[in-house]
């Protein structure tokens, strides 16, 4: 069974996006959708017969992975699968976002940066519409009927989950080459308070090792060579901007960010990313056993034992 790729072109700093699709059980599946614009559209229209489309896969929903999910559900009569995590996002969204402006405020952020920040949650850039009726993920047996299993690997978002074939897994951007993905700050609307995804990643190592052997259809770039080289070149980064962090003295959060990127960061939102990498970072450091420890179990601290006593020492 061939499983296809579609690159479609983003307006976002992280380039283009790939979409895969595949014959599974009969029935054509489509894993993401790429950003709701209309060269991505017209991209995805001429590289899938849409009218044959059964199932549409979402690997997480940041906006250039689901963002055509709702003209989907509209010019398609393809059933709609998101996570369980995500539909609780769209399902409680007004009290996501007054949490979400909750924790912005505890690490420093005033009103003048939240007021405008969350308006853009609510205008369409960044949380595109979501179709009124999306099923459920974790929720369904129609994975398995597919011959589809499903890993949950959350740390790039609470989210993530990898879709694996029967020698393929479809990684969105959990597995990326040459692009360090840093997880957004978010509200655990399951288990209240931050989501932790520096403890998630940790925790998340476990089942990404149980991609080995498999080919890794990432979101984003050309595929890695393998899973321990995806994962290495993670943690590596990770290692190395935290190094940077652990001898800085300033506490709060704006000011650092601004210490460290001046004015070359001017929207709300990248102001967000940066913010919320260093907040991972500051996780990391406060407890980089855990990630020490999730390594050993996967056979992976070795290559990056230097960079870990460089970082922490």
């Amino acid at each position: 069974m061939a499983i296809r790729q579609h690159t479609l072109p983003t307006p976002y700093t992280v380039g283009p996006v790939h979409c895969y699709s595949a014959e599974l059980a009969g029935e054509l599946v489509l894993f993401d959708t790429g950003p709701p614009t209309a060269a991505a559209r017209e991209g995805l229209a001429g590289a899938v017969d849409l009218r044959r489309v059964r199932h549409v896969f979402v690997t997480h929903c940041h906006v250039d992975h689901y963002g055509l999910l709702d003209w989907l559900g509209t010019d398609t009569e393809a059933q709609l699968w998101i996570p369980a995590r995500d539909a609780q996002r769209l399902y409680r969204h007004q009290e996501w976002l007054e949490r979400l402006g909750e924790l912005l405020a505890a690490v420093g952020f005033g009103p003048d940066f939240i007021d405008p920040f969350r308006r853009n949650f609510d205008d369409g850039e960044i949380l595109p519409p979501f179709p009124r009726e999306p099923q459920v993920i974790e929720e369904s047996d129609v994975p398995q009927r597919l011959g589809l299993e499903i890993l949950p690997c959350p740390g790039h978002s609470q989210s993530d989950l990898v879709y694996c074939g029967e020698d393929w897994a479809v990684t969105g951007d959990v597995l990326l080459r040459g692009i360090f993905q840093a997880p957004l700050l978010d509200v655990d609307l399951v288990g209240g308070g931050r989501f932790r995804n520096y403890d998630a990643y940790c925790a998340s190592l476990t089942n990404l090792a149980l991609l080995r052997g498999r080919r890794v259809l990432p979101g984003h770039r050309e595929e890695i060579e393998g899973v321990d080289a995806g994962i290495l070149f993670y943690v590596g980064k990770l290692l190395e901007r935290a190094g940077r962090l652990r001898d800085l003295e300033e506490e709060n959060l704006p000011r650092l960010v601004e210490m460290l990127f001046g004015d070359t960061l001017t929207k709300p939102f990248h102001i967000f990313i940066k913010a919320s990498e260093i907040i991972f970072m500051h996780d990391f450091l406060q407890d980089p056993r855990r990630l020490r420890e999730a390594l050993e179990a996967i056979d992976l601290f070795t290559p990056v034992a230097v960079a870990y006593r460089n970082a922490t020492a």
